[in-house]
């Protein structure tokens, strides 16, 4: 397993998804960024904290994902963006990574 952090790999997947489809113009190779770190962050959580954390933390991840974009329409594209990301590295380092 790696050694970063699943709440780092999990944030990161957010800002990722959303810089490359925004500086690629395609949105699909920002899902595809979304996705995959998404499924390495599942894996880690799957790991280190079982099935039903992983189940609720990929729920918070998708959540997250799905309400930056409303988000962004109150305080910006980016703000929401690392709102979100925060959000998620937040449950995530509670749930999964504080634990060693």
């Amino acid at each position: 397993m790696s050694r970063v952090p699943t709440s780092v790999v999990a944030a990161s997947g957010l800002v990722a998804g959303y810089a490359v489809a925004r500086w690629t113009e395609r949105r699909p190779l920002g899902g595809v960024a979304l996705a995959a770190a998404g499924v390495v962050a599942a894996r880690g959580w799957q790991q280190k904290a079982g099935g039903a954390t992983a189940a609720a933390l990929s729920g918070a991840y998708v959540a997250a994902f799905a309400g930056s974009h409303p988000l962004a329409k109150k305080i910006g594209a980016w703000p929401s963006v690392f709102t979100a990301a925060g959000g998620v590295a937040l449950a995530s380092w509670v749930a999964v990574d504080r634990r060693k």
